[in-house]
Parts: C-alpha cells; sequence; structure tokens
C-alpha cells in the first residue's frame, strides 16, 4: 500500500474516531432533553461494517499486492473529499442534534436548512461515496464492491425506514 494511500485511509478514520466522540457528546446532551433513540439493535452493525471497510482498504491492496495508481487515487480522494464537505456540512446544519444514532427530541421541528434542503438524508449519501470512493482510491476494489452493497442493504432496507419512522415520515 503506499504511503498516500495509508495517509487517506488513516485520515478517514481518524476523522470518524473525532465523530465517534462528538457523538457520544450529543447523544448523552439529546437523551437528557428528552430525545428518544430508535433503532439501537442496527446500530453495532453499522459500526461494524464500517470498521471492516477501514479494515478492507489496507489489508486488501497489501494482500493482493496492487500498484499505486496516481490517477484513480487522484479521483477516489476528491471524491472522498466531496463526501467529507457533504458530511461537515450535514454536522453543522445539525449542530447539537448530529450523533450517529437515531435520536429525536419529541415536539421539536424536523431540520430543514443546509443540506437539508436539497436532501432528506445528505448523510447517508456522503456515506454512501465514501463507501465507494476509499476503497477505490487505494485499489481496494472487493472492499468497495462488499461494502457498497452492505451499506445500501444497511441504509436502504434497515437505517433509513428507521429514521423515517422516528420523525413520524
Amino acid at each position: 500500500m503506499s504511503a498516500a494511500g495509508l495517509a487517506l485511509v488513516g485520515t478517514v478514520a481518524a476523522a470518524r474516531l473525532v465523530e465517534l466522540a462528538v457523538a457520544r457528546r450529543h447523544t448523552r446532551a439529546l437523551l437528557a432533553a428528552g430525545g428518544v433513540e430508535h433503532g439501537r439493535g442496527h446500530y453495532p452493525f453499522m459500526v461494524a461494517l464500517h470498521a471492516a471497510l477501514l479494515l478492507g482498504c489496507v489489508i486488501e491492496p497489501i494482500a493482493a499486492a496492487r500498484p499505486f495508481q496516481p490517477i484513480r487515487f487522484a479521483a477516489g480522494a476528491a471524491a472522498v473529499a466531496a463526501a467529507a464537505a457533504l458530511r461537515f456540512w450535514t454536522m453543522a446544519t445539525l449542530g447539537g442534534r448530529w450523533t450517529t444514532r437515531v435520536i429525536v427530541l419529541p415536539g421539536r421541528p424536523l431540520v430543514s436548512g443546509g443540506p437539508f434542503r436539497f436532501l432528506r438524508h445528505p448523510n447517508y449519501l456522503a456515506v454512501a461515496i465514501e463507501v465507494a470512493a476509499l476503497p477505490l482510491a487505494v485499489g481496494a476494489w472487493m472492499t468497495a464492491l462488499l461494502g457498497t452493497l452492505l451499506n445500501a442493504i444497511l441504509l436502504l432496507a434497515v437505517r433509513i425506514p428507521c429514521e423515517e419512522a422516528a420523525i413520524g415520515r
């Protein structure tokens, strides 16, 4: 694996750890304010999928002895950066209501500003882009394929329906 690939995966992993710390803080505050958590059962699977994706991004290119391809890396890294920008915009728009769990504050209106003006679930679009682009950037195409498939199942069959039910849509 190239140093650039390792740096990209490491940067994404570090960002996820920071996001988990922020999400824990927001989760505690939301629950203390009367927030109700939904879909608690699927959360460990989501965490495991994202951890496995990061591991696959490191292990697969090494195990398969895939060469570094600068154009593929640049395109993938650009897509990861675009996904990160969308994710950070979403997080900033939600503020203290952003968390990695589905927590609803009863009686509070839905957020309709920022990227929510254009998309119902902007963070999930960012995740879907990243799940495909990060492994492709580093030459882990099997990880990209399997991760994208599992993420699509998790998001489309479980997470989005859970969130839609929680907010009463």
